[in-house]
């Protein structure tokens, strides 16, 4: 009887201990399960990307913008062209030598994203719903105006949208952009060209009698021919955001790129020189009127960046 009931003993604490050690390890399956997952990489992520794996970047510019994007002496130079040389930098492009800038006109920027003619582009490129079904973007990295730029000769007769609706004044603006949607919901009859550059030209010649574009734009104009032209405080439109156009195909590529716009902003609100307060100070900045710092990128993914593994020395 004793051998037998300590045998049952025995078999009763076993089948205890079983069940307890079972109820342990289901909880702690229950707990990892409730853990965060690991956070995707910069690494990982590249490798999602149409260009990983490719000797150069090829990005879209314009190159008659002054201060935004312009080929000066054989060398792309402006506010986009940095903000395309930071962001090339961060994706492992660093150096001309890797990168290969593509001139867009305004018109030809969703073209050449669809047709794999470039990789992003970075020419003031408006974020709005009607694109975001056509391309991707990142950011944005701007935020600007529409305004309206006239020679000094009708400064004082050219002050108000009634004013641009006069039949007597030719108003220049460049086609595919938003600026021009804006004008015609306006009533304002336009004549529309590739470029603005071409609008400025135009005025020069006496062909036109104003141009409107995105503020950042005829800043740079205005920069040019400082003593021709004269920016009117008309603002008739929403603020415009300008973001970096990605193919749509990518979304990898478009995290990657707001990643990194975050990182700037992220380095600004720390009070450091970021690369974009740089950008715009060596060449927006003491052309624009008012202060601005970068806006905060939309839709960033959380990415472990390239040193954020690598062990504490």
């Amino acid at each position: 009887m004793n051998s037998r009931s300590s045998q049952s003993r025995l078999r009763s604490v076993a089948t205890t201990l079983a069940v307890a050690l079972t109820l342990v390890l289901a909880a702690a399956a229950g707990c990892d399960s409730r853990r965060e997952p690991d956070l995707p990489s910069v690494q990982e992520k590249m490798r999602e990307t149409h260009i990983y794996g490719q000797s150069k970047l090829r990005i879209g510019v314009a190159t008659n913008e002054p201060l935004m994007g312009d080929l000066r002496n054989g060398q792309h130079v402006g506010f986009d062209v940095e903000i395309a040389r930071y962001v090339a930098a961060s994706l492992g492009y660093e150096g001309d030598q890797r990168l290969e800038f593509v001139s867009v006109a305004t018109e030809d920027r969703i073209p050449s994203l669809q047709g794999g003619t470039v990789d992003l582009v970075v020419s003031s490129f408006s974020m709005t719903e009607d694109r975001k079904k056509l391309v991707s973007f990142a950011g944005p990295y701007f935020v600007t105006t529409q305004e309206v730029m006239v020679p000094v000769r009708l400064k004082d007769k050219i002050r108000t949208i009634e004013d641009l609706r006069d039949p007597a004044y030719k108003v220049c603006t460049s086609g595919g952009s938003t600026t021009e949607a804006e004008l015609e919901k306006h009533q304002v009859r336009t004549f529309v060209v590739k470029d603005v550059g071409d609008c400025v030209d135009g005025i020069r010649k006496g062909r036109y009698d104003a141009v409107s574009s995105d503020e950042s734009i005829l800043a740079g104009f205005l920069a040019s021919y400082p003593k021709e032209f004269e920016i009117v405080d008309m603002p008739f439109g929403t603020s415009e955001l300008l973001g970096i156009g990605v193919p749509i195909g990518d979304p990898a590529l478009r995290d990657l790129v707001a990643f990194f716009l975050q990182k700037s902003y992220e380095q600004g609100r720390d009070g450091d020189a970021s690369p974009w307060q740089t950008a715009y100070n060596r060449t927006l900045g003491p052309w624009l009127k008012a202060e601005k710092r970068q806006p905060q990128p939309l839709e960033v993914p959380k990415l472990v960046d390239f040193d954020d593994k690598a062990p504490a020395k």
